[in-house]
């Protein structure tokens, strides 16, 4: 079939949807969702499920949700998909989620705590302990992420002194993932990208980092067995197809981290092409082969696999950014936001170091909080748009930046995203901004699509999937060059004055 041929990523009916079947899962941080796949990657009509939940967040940086919630959503939702399909023509179930996440399991398998989220920053003050006893820059090299509140380390110290009880009865620290599969299926392991992504993967040898264990306090026996995405377990509990019928026979791929996921998504899963999410949060991404020797200090590098790791750097603040504007301090139509925002840059323009939550990517900075400068009398709510949109792009730049450095071969940037949908022209800022053509794709739930496609490259190497619809690339103005120079210039500057200082 050459790729004329090939059908898009449109939605199909079952009768026409040619199997094998893949039953993809999507744990993310507002709902669980669960589709069902065909051989394409195509999600299947009528075979949808969502259920909505929401973490619970505390003023003292508490952000959790239950655990066995998430597992009876999982098997709500999957009850729903599967019902009347008959056994054999579902080949797959795989599973993305948020990450990071922990749960403290005991010698039963049952939850002694809540699940702990990426945003749960009561760690901090075990942070500033452990960035004093590590060299955090030998640490980046070696995890290739930075010590942080969202990783395990420092929530592993504050588990140890909050809660040592619990600490003690614990038999394994197992992320969502991992305890949705283990409740339903019996399953243990853990993905590759799911360790990588809570900050104790040794990226050089795909083993949890001795080193860093010690330093908190924590056997290795106590993480479960690290799996790759190309080695899915089958020898599930007998339960599951008593349960669901339709899942008989059925490999189980370890869940992974929503990143992972929504790259291969897009499609962005070579060397050449990085992803660009914009959502509430956004990042850019590339997938590598191997690891680089040495990684900029603004740059995560997670391990996928043994053969490939994932590169980038994630910004808290895209469509909150956004958001804020429009409830606050500039609401506008969005007609006066697209054509402000494809229009040529002015001199005179506010500028925003957009970090309302604090900042991951590059500085690292979590207490960071957004800044506006050079606002005057003249300035309305289409100047601080407009300065907001270019603080948003160059932050983009400022990672990709150094991902380029890292990934010279990259030749392509796609992005994806509600605010891609929802503001289309911050596209133009942002490519201006990187001086590099984006190119929006159309896509929908491209993380469990993502999950999907792993599968499947599993299951049938061989066989394409469907192609996805894009739109035209947006290509910088090098007459516009001149400016955006400058504005980086006076980004750096103001970021060295208020939040590095």
């Amino acid at each position: 079939m050459t790729a004329n041929e090939l059908p898009t990523t449109q939605a199909i009916t079952l009768v026409s949807a040619p199997a094998p079947y893949v039953l993809a899962i999507d744990i993310g941080s507002g709902s669980t969702r669960c589709s069902l796949y065909d051989a394409y990657a195509r999600p299947i009509k009528k075979r949808i499920a969502k259920a909505d939940h929401l973490f619970v967040e505390e003023s003292d940086g508490t952000a959790e949700i239950d655990a066995d919630l998430i597992v009876a959503e999982v098997a709500d939702v999957i009850g729903q998909v599967v019902e009347g399909i008959e056994p054999g023509l579902i080949r797959a179930v795989v599973m993305d989620t948020f990450a990071s996440s922990l749960v403290c399991v005991d010698a039963r398998g049952d939850a002694l705590t809540p699940c702990y989220t990426y945003a749960d920053s009561r760690s901090a003050g075990h942070l500033a302990q452990l960035r004093t006893r590590l060299d955090e820059a030998e640490v980046h090299q070696r995890i290739g992420a930075r010590l942080h509140t969202s990783y395990h380390p420092p929530r592993l110290l504050w588990l140890q002194d909050e809660h040592p009880d619990v600490f003690a009865r614990t038999a394994k620290f197992l992320s969502l993932g991992e305890y949705v599969y283990a409740k339903l299926a019996g399953i243990e392991g853990a993905a590759t990208s799911t360790m990588a992504w809570a900050g104790i993967l040794n990226r050089h040898t795909c083993e949890l980092d001795d080193e860093l264990l010690a330093a908190v306090g924590v056997e290795r026996s106590r993480f479960a067995p690290i799996v790759d995405p190309d080695e899915p377990i089958t020898a599930v509990s007998p339960d599951v197809a008593r349960r669901w019928p339709a899942l008989e026979g059925a490999a189980w791929f370890p869940a992974v981290p929503d990143g992972y996921a929504s790259n291969v998504g897009v499609g962005a899963s070579a060397p050449d092409t990085a992803a660009l999410s914009a959502a509430t949060s956004g990042a850019i991404r590339v997938i590598v082969d191997g690891t680089p020797d040495v990684l900029p200090s603004g740059l995560w590098a997670y391990r996928i696999s043994r053969t490939q790791s994932i590169l980038g750097g994630a910004l808290n603040d895209v469509g909150r950014v956004t958001l804020w504007l429009q409830a606050t301090l500039a609401p506008l139509s969005y007609e006066e936001i697209d054509e402000l925002l494809r229009a040529a840059p002015e001199d005179g323009t506010p500028l925003m170091l957009p970090f309302l939550t604090g900042e991951r990517a590059t500085g690292w900075a979590g207490s960071a909080r957004a800044a506006l400068t050079g606002v005057s009398s003249a300035s309305g709510p289409r100047e601080l748009w407009r300065g907001a949109a270019e603080g948003i792009a160059v932050s983009y730049q400022r990672v990709f930046e150094q991902l380029h450095e890292v990934s010279p071969g990259i030749e392509r940037v796609i992005a994806s995203g509600g605010v891609t949908g929802a503001f289309p022209s911050l596209m133009s800022v942002v490519a201006q901004a990187l001086g590099f053509p984006v190119q929006v794709v159309k896509v929908k739930r491209v993380t469990m699509r993502g999950a999907a496609a792993i599968a499947l490259s599993v299951l049938q190497p061989e066989h394409p999937l469907a192609i996805i619809p894009q739109t035209a690339r947006t290509e910088p103005d090098a007459g516009q060059r001149e400016y955006y120079d400058d504005l980086r210039r006076r980004f750096d500057e103001a970021y060295a004055a208020i939040i590095a200082s």
